[in-house]
């Protein structure tokens, strides 16, 4: 009997030990990220892997896991690993996607299960109209009319009385449109086509005629990564002689490489981080920006940093920001700590990121003013910041 009492409370003290081994063993913090490693979006999609390898593995005393999923830039598959994250490795906040669809897609999940998620898309509509399911949901890129008002203001300044849009056929040229012709308006620029084009598009022929019929001052493409550059492109071979603008979903060095000499005078806004060696020291961006733009290319190489890997950064500052005051009100893998961690991230004030100062609110979960926003030309192959 004695003999049995002993070897139950062996087994009992082996079990208790390798159970406190076993849950050491996992992080204390679980982030979910999904992201757009492949398909279209790639271009953006893996410099934010990339920056979710750099962001802490320990805040406030508590072990960080990232667990990384690629959705291909499919918005079903985001949803589907949006459900996986948050039900199956029952994460404590998602970060992602990174395109427009895929985030708009991921909303009804990150309300469903109570899950704070941060989108590294630039849409107002991802965050705008704030409702029950939008209070757990924000984002790190400018909105579009932010940059859309830059943009109609350089038109404005350079002569500009009429310009031709061409976008991508989904959320983001949608809101593009939607948030432009506003500031056209505003800037007395008339909008004189509204053509649309899909992310795979091998041909943009058609539209581009269409655009050129109509004699425009300027184009505005309203595209992301390198698919934005084949209208470029399309416009270039057929002769076209007026301004061309991009949005800020082109501002990394694939787009570049795609787009070639075609590129040559084109101007977008862009967030500080793109040219922060060229602002000056009073920008309130360019130290965090310069931090970024440090640790990103001292892992993976001098040139290679992208204003879409600090989109990740700025979410990794977020929760860095946020996770030790929701500590004070719950454990992470509960309930408690993911509203305190909603609560946390939406009393954001005064953080500095790579793109600009964040100051979030019970209304703007997006938290980014104008500081957040500088006009670029893309002279000889680089960034260069804009005299005006």
């Amino acid at each position: 009997m004695k003999l049995a009492l002993r070897w139950i409370s062996t087994a009992v003290f082996v079990a208790g030990v390798s159970s406190v081994v076993s849950s050491q063993a996992f992080a204390d913090v679980k982030i979910g990220v999904t992201l757009s490693a492949t398909g279209p979006a790639a271009s953006l999609g893996i410099p934010e892997k990339n920056t979710i390898a750099l962001l802490p593995k320990e805040i406030a005393g508590q072990k960080m896991e990232y667990i990384v999923l690629d959705d291909a830039t499919d918005s079903t598959q985001a949803v589907k690993n949006a459900r996986k994250l948050t039900s199956e490795d029952h994460v404590d906040a998602l970060i992602g996607s990174t395109v427009v669809p895929n985030s708009l897609a991921m909303i009804d999940v990150a309300s469903e299960t109570s899950t704070p998620m941060i989108s590294m898309a630039a849409a107002a509509t991802i965050v705008e109209p704030m409702d029950a399911k939008r209070a757990w949901v924000f984002k790190t890129p400018q909105n579009d009319i932010l940059m859309a008002t830059a943009i109609a203001q350089h038109m404005s300044n350079h002569g500009v009385k009429s310009v031709a849009f061409i976008g991508f056929s989904d959320a983001y040229g949608e809101s593009w449109f939607k948030e432009f012709t506003k500031a056209a308006d505003l800037a007395k620029i008339k909008v004189v086509a509204n053509e649309r084009f899909a992310r795979n598009d091998a041909s943009v022929t058609g539209q581009v005629l269409k655009v050129m019929s109509q004699n425009p001052d300027a184009v505005l493409i309203a595209g992301a990564g390198t698919p934005a550059a084949l209208p470029q492109k399309t416009l270039k071979e057929r002769g076209y002689k007026g301004k061309i603008y991009q949005t800020h979903g082109v501002a990394n060095n694939d787009f570049l490489r795609v787009c070639g000499k075609d590129c040559e005078g084109t101007f977008l806004p862009a967030g500080p981080l793109l040219v922060a060696a060229q602002l000056p020291d009073s920008n309130p961006a360019k130290k965090s920006a310069l931090t970024y733009k440090q640790a990103y290319e001292g892992a993976y190489g001098a040139g290679s940093v992208s204003t879409f890997g600090g989109h990740a950064w700025d979410a990794g500052l977020l929760l860095q920001r946020a996770i030790p005051i929701a500590l004070k009100k719950g454990q992470p893998g509960s309930q408690a700590f993911r509203e305190a961690l909603r609560a946390a991230l939406e009393s954001t004030k005064d953080l500095p990121g790579s793109h600009g100062i964040f100051n979030m609110s019970e209304n703007d979960h997006s938290g980014l003013d104008q500081r957040a926003r500088v006009m670029v030309e893309i002279v000889g192959g680089q960034w260069k910041l804009a005299k005006d």
